[in-house]
């Protein structure tokens, strides 16, 4: 269980610093693309960089398009900072002194129904609006993966938290 402890913190780590920069690329990449702040134009207006702060390098780049903006550009950024917080907050419970919680099984929760809902909704309305690549598929399939997964851990563990609280059990 000492593995289990060591590892589930460390990838809590990591999980919840991907979130942060993420979150922090897609806040930033916004307020530079209302603002115009650390922006540049290339070819005319049809391609966008945004740069670091307070310089002239790119630190991303994209079509200067709203449907390419909002569908190819903002939402994988802030989705997938999302989807790094949720995870984290996954491998939080391992290292909690108490593994069976219903803050554990609530935390699965959302990490699953994110997992099976979110991909297809919004890949749904993104091919309204934009072309999607083949590959888009590919991580549909992977997120509903991960969602059943999930899914399965939180009725094991929606078990575990009947089985400890039946038998007034610490585990």
């Amino acid at each position: 269980m000492k593995t289990t402890y060591i590892v589930s913190k460390i990838l809590f780590y990591v999980t919840r610093f991907l979130a942060i920069v993420y979150f922090t690329l897609a806040l930033y990449s916004l307020l530079t693309l209302l603002t115009g702040w650390s922006l540049n134009f290339k070819d005319n207006g049809k391609y966008f960089q945004i740069c670091y702060p307070f310089t002239d390098h790119p630190l991303m780049l994209g079509d200067y398009n709203l449907p390419y903006i909002i569908f190819d550009f903002l939402s994988p950024l802030s989705l997938y900072g999302l989807f790094f917080l949720l995870i984290s907050n996954v491998f939080k419970i391992f290292f909690q002194p108490k593994l069976f919680t219903q803050n554990g099984i609530n935390h699965l929760r959302r990490f699953y129904l994110t997992n099976l809902i979110l991909p297809s909704v919004v890949i749904f309305l993104a091919s309204f609006f934009v072309s999607l690549d083949n590959e888009v598929s590919i991580f549909i399939v992977l997120h509903f993966m991960l969602g059943v997964f999930a899914y399965f851990l939180a009725a094991i563990f929606k078990q575990g938290l009947n089985l400890q609280n039946e038998q007034d059990l610490f585990i």
